[in-house]
C-alpha cells in the first residue's frame, strides 16, 4: 500500500515538473512546407523526360496541415505528448485537417495560396509568409459555403470567392472577415473567376446560363459574354476562365474546346476537339496562362495537363490517372504564380500538386 502511493506520488511529481517545463516553453518556430515526395530512386520528376530538355520540374504538393512543420527540436506538442504520457492522459490527437476535393485556386501578392474545396464546403489559406494555415467556413455570417469553385484575390487584400450552390459571389478581407456578396439577381450558378486589372472588371463563369457575366469591382452587373449553342462565340456549361494579356480565356467545357475572347467579346482563338488521343479536349475545366503565354488546360476526364503554346497547339501533356506524384485522378483547376510555378486541384486524390516551369519553349 505505501509502495503504490510512493508510486503514484513519483509519477505526480514528474508530471508537476514537466508542466512547469511546459509552462516556460515559447511557441515551436513553424514553417508551411512542400512534401516533395519522389520516387525511390531519389531522381527528380520532370516533362519531358531525358534526354529531352525539361521544362517542369515536379516541386511537391499542399495537402493541409501536415503541410505546416516545426522547425528543428521537440517543440511544445513533443513536450505535450509526454506529458499526456506521464499522467496518463492517452496519446490520441486528432486527426488533421487536409483537403478532401479541392476545385480551383489563386496566389495573392504575398505569396498566400488559396483552394477551394466541396467536400469541406470551405477556403483552404496556406499562408507560407507567416507559417500557418487558415480554413474559412462561412461564405457570410452565419451562412456556410455549399459549394465554393472559384477564388480571386483582389489588389486590395480583398478576396472574391463563387460558390455555385449558394448563386453569388462573397467578398472577404484579408483574415477572411465578410465584407459583403454580388451577383444574386443574375448569377445562377457561378463557377470560374478572374479580373481584368485595367478595367477593373470581374468576369464570373455562369455554367448553367451558358455565359460569362461581368461586373465592376462594386459587382454591378456591365455586360455579359456568350450564349447557349455550339457555334463560335456560344458556350455549352463554362466553368473555369482565366484573363491574360487582354484576352479572356474560357473552358467551354461541355463543347470541348477553349475560346478566347477580345476585351469587346469577341473570339480571337479557338481550339480543342473530342478524340481519344492525348490533346483532345473531352471535359477540359482549369485554365490558365503564365507569363509566357503558355496556355495549361486540365483535361478531366483523362487526368492530364495539358500545355499548348499561345496559338493552341500542343506543346506537352502531365500526368495521367494514378495516385502517385505527378499523376492525377479527376483534376479541376489550375492556376499559376508570379515564381513561374503551376498548380493543380487534384482533386480525387485530395491535394494540391504543384510543378515548376523552368522556362523555355
Amino acid at each position: 500500500m505505501v509502495s503504490a502511493l510512493r508510486v503514484r506520488l513519483a509519477h505526480t511529481t514528474a508530471a508537476l515538473v514537466v508542466a512547469t517545463m511546459l509552462a516556460g516553453c515559447a511557441e515551436p518556430e513553424r514553417e508551411l512546407r512542400l512534401d516533395a515526395a519522389v520516387p525511390a530512386t531519389g531522381a527528380a520528376l520532370v516533362w519531358p523526360p531525358s534526354p529531352e530538355v525539361p521544362r517542369y520540374l515536379y516541386a511537391g504538393q499542399l495537402t493541409g496541415e501536415d503541410n505546416l512543420r516545426e522547425v528543428g527540436g521537440q517543440g511544445r506538442e513533443g513536450a505535450a505528448a509526454l506529458l499526456a504520457w506521464i499522467v496518463g492522459l492517452g496519446q490520441s490527437r486528432d486527426a488533421p485537417v487536409v483537403l478532401q476535393r479541392p476545385q480551383s485556386g489563386a496566389v495573392d501578392g504575398a505569396g498566400r495560396v488559396y483552394v477551394t474545396d466541396v467536400s469541406h464546403q470551405a477556403v483552404f489559406v496556406f499562408d507560407e509568409p507567416a507559417a500557418r494555415m487558415l480554413v474559412w467556413h462561412e461564405a457570410e455570417p452565419g451562412v456556410r459555403f455549399v459549394a465554393p469553385i472559384g477564388v480571386l484575390p483582389l489588389p486590395s487584400g480583398d478576396v472574391l470567392v463563387t460558390d455555385a450552390e449558394l448563386g453569388a459571389v462573397f467578398r472577404f478581407g484579408h483574415d477572411g472577415e465578410s465584407r459583403g456578396r454580388f451577383g444574386d439577381d443574375v448569377l445562377t450558378r457561378p463557377t470560374g473567376i478572374a479580373r481584368d486589372p485595367e478595367r477593373r472588371l470581374v468576369f464570373v463563369a455562369d455554367t448553367r446560363e451558358n455565359d460569362i457575366k461581368v461586373f465592376d469591382e462594386t459587382g454591378v452587373l456591365v455586360d455579359y459574354i456568350g450564349r447557349h449553342g455550339k457555334a463560335v462565340g456560344e458556350l455549352n456549361a463554362p466553368t473555369h476562365i482565366a484573363w491574360s494579356r487582354g484576352r479572356l480565356y474560357v473552358s467551354d467545357t461541355l463543347n470541348s474546346r477553349v475560346q478566347v475572347f477580345d476585351r469587346e467579346g469577341a473570339v480571337v482563338e479557338h481550339f480543342g476537339e473530342r478524340g481519344l488521343y492525348v490533346g483532345n479536349l473531352t471535359r477540359p475545366k482549369g485554365i490558365a496562362v503564365d507569363d509566357e503565354g503558355n496556355i495549361y488546360v486540365v483535361e478531366s476526364y483523362y487526368d492530364y495537363l495539358l500545355v499548348y503554346d499561345a496559338e493552341g497547339r500542343l506543346l506537352l501533356p502531365i500526368g495521367g490517372t494514378g495516385k502517385a506524384p505527378g499523376q492525377f485522378y479527376l483534376p479541376a483547376g489550375v492556376w499559376t504564380d508570379a515564381r513561374s510555378r503551376v498548380y493543380v486541384a487534384d482533386m480525387f486524390n485530395g491535394r494540391v500538386s504543384i510543378f515548376q516551369f523552368l522556362g523555355g519553349s
